[in-house]
């Protein structure tokens, strides 16, 4: 797509979601009837196909387009499976394979997980607290195949699903893929750290979206809350506060954005972009923990109730930080790779950032 096309797509979007899923409207609503006309909009507009090109079924948008949606998805907490469909769509089209137009999801989401195909064609393994499993209508899926990774094209009816308690109302499901055989699979071309940095990317952005919307809700809440005959934003206290809060925004926006850039304009996963991407999900991890903090402290009781819109955002941040490994692990991982390529590179790697 042409420069500046990002802001084009990302306009598209805040405007279905402000028709479709204000987050209040939503959090008021008693079931999922909202969530239908929602997704043909969003269907309609060629967004949750973007990152698959025009001859595998999709949008063909670029990355950084994808990217600008999920920021404005953040923003209003969405609960429909968009970016599990664009990364499902993501990971199909790295193995040229075509995709169903069709809310699908993508596995496996958590480190330890493992799924392989046999000489037959049929998978083995299991996937956990995988994101709308019970939503989507297909899955894509990472396995281990016999010559090498392997994306495979997979029904969600097919397989074994089991719900699982999360913090959020739409928490992931357990899959079983033992015995079944995919609809299409095809050599992915990628490895599963691949996978894990891109699904941390989309997470980060997430989640600086919607650290942008509490800040927004906390500043406000704060301006109209009276307490002791003054709003509770003139105690230096609570300034104190959404200052640290707008700090941990910046940062996330900051980090997350950058990695975005860097994943949209990479060829491959080099050391840079390995670094730009494990710092993004490390930074909005710690940023999603403060800030619903934060939050939560500014509203006081009402911002913990079902009735308030705050939770759909806070919750939603804290189960971002599991998907595609925690910041622990990034942590971890990032630490020995640097220590693995000696003081002396250290710098030079950070500043060519």
């Amino acid at each position: 797509m042409a420069e500046g096309s990002d802001s084009i797509v990302a306009d598209t979007a805040a405007r279905i979601f402000a028709d479709l899923a204000e987050p209040q409207a939503v959090n008021r609503a008693k079931d999922g009837a909202w969530k239908m006309p929602l997704w043909n909009a969003l269907s309609e507009a060629g967004l949750p196909l973007a990152w698959v090109p025009d001859r595998l079924g999709g949008s063909g948008a670029d990355l950084t387009d994808g990217f600008a949606v999920l920021g404005v998805a953040g923003r209003y907490a969405l609960a429909v499976p968009l970016a599990e469909t664009l990364l499902a769509g993501w990971l199909l089209a790295r193995a040229g394979i075509v995709a169903p137009a069709t809310a699908m999801t993508v596995a496996p989401v958590r480190l330890h997980d493992r799924i392989t195909l046999d000489g037959a064609g049929r998978l083995a393994g299991h996937a956990s607290a995988v994101p709308f499993a019970a939503e989507a209508e297909h899955v894509a899926v990472l396995a281990d195949g016999a010559q090498g990774p392997v994306v495979a094209l997979v029904a969600t009816r097919d397989c074994r699903v089991t719900p699982r308690r999360g913090i959020t109302d739409d928490a992931g499901a357990m899959i079983g893929f033992d015995g079944v055989t995919p609809l299409k699979h095809a050599p992915a071309g990628i490895d599963r750290d691949t996978l894990m940095l891109m699904g941390s990317v989309v997470r980060a952005v997430e989640t600086a979206g919607a650290l942008e919307a509490i800040l927004t809700m906390s500043v406000a809440y704060a301006n109209e809350r009276v307490a002791f005959e003054r709003p509770i934003g003139k105690f230096q206290a609570v300034q104190q506060n959404l200052a640290r809060l707008a700090g941990e925004v910046a940062a996330a926006l900051a980090v997350s954005g950058s990695a975005a850039d860097a994943m949209a304009q990479a060829d491959d996963i080099d050391e840079g972009v390995f670094l730009e991407a494990a710092s993004a999900k490390i930074r909005c991890a710690e940023a999603a923990q403060e800030g619903a903090a934060i939050a939560h402290q500014v509203f006081g009781a009402i911002g913990f109730t079902q009735e308030h819109v705050l939770h759909r955002f806070t919750l939603r941040m804290l189960a971002w930080r599991d998907d595609f490994g925690n910041e622990s692990h990034w942590a971890a991982e990032l630490g020995r790779r640097v220590a693995a390529r000696g003081a002396d590179d250290f710098w030079p790697l950070v500043a060519s950032r």
